[in-house]
């Protein structure tokens, strides 16, 4: 299955053709609720407020964010489930809630997301990249793999805890590049950061926003990308890819509506959410805040779901990693 990614380029030649939709403000009737299961101030709150600006004069209703945290952003994502389907309620849900949860051993989830929330439309990926601690010898793909086959187990990684992206990249990581490093989990990403900072972990895989500062302030290297392709934030920066062809990392966001969301509220959706992200303001803010644009049509995204799932399942089995 094949993700359907865009250059800056091929964004403009796709989304040119989406110019000109038809007002759509008849179909919804009042104003939308957009449900963010993040805190303020990061990447899930950044995209949903960046999209509820866009898409206000999109469905010529004003779409407001509705901030509920809690349980991994499934009591938003419970929340778009119970609510009426008439378009006028939507979430943002992250890849995480929608391929990780649903095939982790010991994981009890309030709702089945399958059935339960309806597929709009992917939106973006957040660039995924390796980082070490300043007081790592160790800044290359090959340097840190020949090091950990010589030396198994004696390299650290951190992450925001167990089962999450972070953990999942890095045993996918392991898995291809055949090497033991020891997991250290903390409860959230922000000390696991702290604590690479003090030299008390050796390396990380995240998302790239989550990072910037401490790059920028010489806390943190960065090493490679894990993403499909670079940023152009750091255009000298390879690929893992160039040294384990096949990896790839893509810690996607994506809209979903209510249960038995009717297919042409479905369709309305997805025609206003690629409107949106086609504006040059909301393709700029994206590239500034290190995400790619991601998008097609619910089949597509539903494609991309199961594929996802698939593929961190195998490495949730191999790996023997289940819920805390």
């Amino acid at each position: 299955m094949q993700r359907r990614t865009f250059t800056a380029a091929g964004t403009a030649a796709l989304f040119g053709s989406l110019a000109g939709l038809p007002a759509r403000a008849q179909t919804l009737g009042g104003d939308v609720r957009f449900l963010c299961g993040f805190a303020p101030g990061g990447t899930a709150d950044l995209l949903c407020r960046i999209i509820a600006e866009a898409a206000t004069s999109e469905v010529g209703q004003k779409v407001i964010v509705d901030t509920k945290t809690g349980a991994s952003g499934f009591i938003a994502n419970e929340t778009v489930a119970n609510a009426p389907p008439d378009g006028r309620t939507i979430g943002l849900a992250a890849m995480a809630a929608m391929c990780v949860s649903p095939v982790m051993p010991g994981q009890k989830l309030p709702i089945n997301v399958d059935t339960d929330l309806t597929p709009i439309a992917n939106i973006a990926g957040v660039t995924n990249m390796l980082v070490v601690g300043k007081h790592m010898q160790y800044r290359t793909i090959p340097e840190i793999i020949d090091f950990a086959k010589k030396n198994p187990g004696k390299l650290t990684y951190a992450s925001a805890g167990n089962g999450t992206s972070q953990h999942l990249a890095a045993e996918l990581f392991k898995k291809m590049a055949g090497i033991n490093i020891l997991h250290v989990p903390y409860r959230g990403g922000a000390p696991a950061i702290q604590d690479m900072i003090s030299g008390n972990c050796d390396m990380m895989f995240g998302n790239m926003p989550e990072f910037l500062g401490q790059i920028n302030g010489g806390g943190l290297i960065p090493v490679a990308f894990g993403s499909p392709k670079p940023s152009p934030m750091f255009p000298n920066l390879p690929l893992i890819s160039k040294y384990l062809p096949g990896f790839e990392v893509v810690n996607w966001f994506g809209v979903f509506g209510p249960r038995a969301l009717p297919a042409n509220l479905t369709d309305y959706w997805n025609k206003a959410l690629r409107a949106s992200v086609a504006k040059p303001e909301v393709q700029k803010r994206f590239a500034e805040s290190g995400m790619d644009t991601i998008i097609g049509s619910p089949a597509e995204f539903k494609a991309t779901i199961m594929a996802d799932r698939k593929k961190w399942e195998e490495v949730i089995k191999e790996a023997g990693i289940r819920a805390d």
